[in-house]
């Protein structure tokens, strides 16, 4: 809760998926076919996964981006989950004659995904509502990297107002990117850290890409933790929380999402990502994508039960010497 009493208000920009999800013992070979143990269709994408733990974890939540065209079938499931977990969708764009994207993904039992997933390319060509609108009572964005080409304007306009901006990076962004000036908090895939800065190691990447902008810079290592630099420039880490994983997939949008609400809700970046990490850890535990987001009853009993760590100003110093 905020200072006002009110949940904070978070608007995620990204581009919603409808999911199918196949429990396999092993991603089968080129050209082999496999029988799955279970099938499960959700709904999906980077920033919707986000919403989700959003609300579940209490804030308040507006979504906005491109969907397919009102009479297909896709974009009708999406929305009636939606809003079954209370998001709000007035400002989503329909796109007429487009279709919602789609993705096919395998599950093995370690929990590691393997996805495809077709996006039709005219979706990008979207144009958002109004920025007074969008922004109205609004104390965090939460954008998916990929969408840059609509949605950067918005979020400098939202720094503007000082407005905190949250990128979410699961795919390598080039150095002219908008949104490595216009976000106030990047978290990076490590893999994608490292390809954007050009250099194969996390750390060295980040420190590369302070270069480039006053952002908070992370970079999330799943079960090795997050690395992330501090005020005074030096690096640190947030442990990850042990857990027996049985579905990665959307572990890193809900850790986004988390991490966003604890900043909106006026916390330092230190608690967001303990508390992101929580969050992830009890995804991660459980089968159905971004759907698994915990309740935020469940991350504070989850927490009570974990070491606290020191978090102090010079806590998890790593040592590169």
């Amino acid at each position: 809760m905020t200072a006002t009493g009110l949940a904070p208000r978070i608007l995620c920009i990204g581009i919603p998926v409808r999911d199918l999800t196949f429990r396999v013992e092993a991603v089968p070979e080129r050209g082999s076919k496999a029988n799955a143990s279970q099938l499960a269709e959700i709904c999906g994408g980077n920033a919707l996964n986000a919403a989700i733990a959003i609300a579940r974890l209490g804030g308040r939540v507006a979504f906005a981006g491109p969907m397919g065209d009102a009479g297909e079938t896709s974009s009708g499931f999406i929305l009636e989950r939606m809003a079954q977990e209370g998001i709000e969708t007035t400002h989503i764009v329909r796109m007429p004659g487009l279709a919602t994207p789609v993705s096919a993904i395998m599950i093995e039992p370690s929990g590691e995904r393997t996805l495809t997933i077709y996006r039709d390319p005219a979706l990008w060509t979207v144009k958002l509502a109004d920025a007074d609108e969008l922004l109205a009572d609004c104390r965090a964005v939460l954008v998916e990297s990929r969408c840059a080409s609509f949605a950067t304007s918005l979020c400098t306009e939202a720094r503007r107002r000082g407005i905190a901006v949250i990128v979410g990076v699961d795919r390598a962004m080039s150095l002219q990117d908008g949104l490595l000036t216009a976000a106030s908090h990047l978290l990076f895939a490590s893999e994608q850290a490292q390809e954007t800065a050009g250099i194969a190691d996390d750390g060295e990447a980040l420190k590369r890409l302070a270069g480039l902008t006053p952002a908070f810079l992370a970079a999330t290592r799943g079960p090795r933790g997050t690395i992330w630099l501090n005020e005074a420039g030096e690096l640190e880490e947030t442990p990850a929380f042990p857990i027996q994983a049985v579905d990665t997939l959307g572990a890193g949008d809900v850790f986004h999402g988390a991490f966003a609400l604890r900043l909106a809700e006026g916390k330092g970046a230190r608690q967001a990502l303990r508390f992101a990490a929580a969050a992830a850890a009890l995804k991660c535990g459980r089968h159905g994508g971004g759907l698994a987001a915990p309740q935020h009853a469940e991350v504070e009993e989850f927490l009570r039960g974990q070491p606290d760590w020191d978090t102090g100003p010079a806590a998890n110093i790593i040592d590169l010497l």
